[in-house]
């Protein structure tokens, strides 16, 4: 019986986002383990208060995610603009 737990930060989510997360969760489980345990698969979301969940001795919050989120992602197929002269 599968049983993933998954823990993030309060606030960031909807329950809208947790539902499909859970729905994307058991496919990916099912995929490798077999869609005859799509019954007995279990996922668990639960919250950790904003601010109570720490990275690299940080604490981290739902806006701070957001943030983290709206940064575009950078692949090889996609184009940057650089505007100013980069250092290290």
């Amino acid at each position: 019986m599968p049983l993933v737990q998954i823990e993030g930060v309060g606030g960031y989510l909807t329950l809208a986002q947790k539902q499909e997360m859970i729905r994307r969760v058991t496919d990916a489980v099912l995929a490798v383990e077999g869609e005859g345990l799509r019954e007995v698969t279990w996922v668990t979301i639960e919250d950790v208060p904003s601010g109570a969940w720490g990275v690299g001795g940080v604490p981290v919050t739902a806006d701070d995610l957001r943030a983290l989120a709206a940064v575009p992602i950078v692949t090889p197929t996609s184009s940057v603009t650089v505007v100013g002269e980069i250092r290290p």
